[in-house]
């Protein structure tokens, strides 16, 4: 039988890896698909130079090709892009945080600028303005 401060250790060092292990697998989740949206992104600008004549394309759905109007094509593809946009943002903003806990777990500082966002376009253009005076 282990004494009470060896269960505690077990205890925190379990928690930790635990943590350490949800961060591991938010960031797979962000490298599968962001790997995705290149693949799509690919594939729109291969709709947008395609000089066939043709106006439809063959799209892969699952095993099977089916040919689909170009229009429909390019914004199933844009849709799907919005998607995976917006799961990645949800996936970093919530990796944020995981690291700041793990952090606070382990005893370390929490990082310094981690937290920072970019400035949206009207904040740009009113910094610009400013400047020019």
């Amino acid at each position: 039988m282990m004494d009470a401060s060896a269960e505690r250790v077990l205890e925190y060092l379990t928690e930790v890896e635990e943590a350490a292990e949800d961060i591991l697998t938010s960031k797979q989740q962000i490298v599968e698909l962001d790997t995705k949206r290149n693949r799509n992104r690919e594939a729109l600008n291969a709709l947008r130079d395609d000089t066939s004549a043709s106006d439809k394309v063959k799209v892969c759905f699952g095993n099977m090709f089916i040919k689909f109007p170009k229009s429909k094509t390019r914004e199933m593809i844009q849709k799907d892009q919005e998607q995976l946009d917006k799961e990645i943002n949800n996936l970093r903003q919530g990796l944020k945080t995981k690291v700041n806990c793990l952090n606070d777990m382990q005893g370390k500082p929490e990082l310094r600028g981690y937290s920072l966002s970019p400035l949206s376009s009207d904040e740009i253009r009113g910094i610009n303005i400013l400047l020019r005076r």
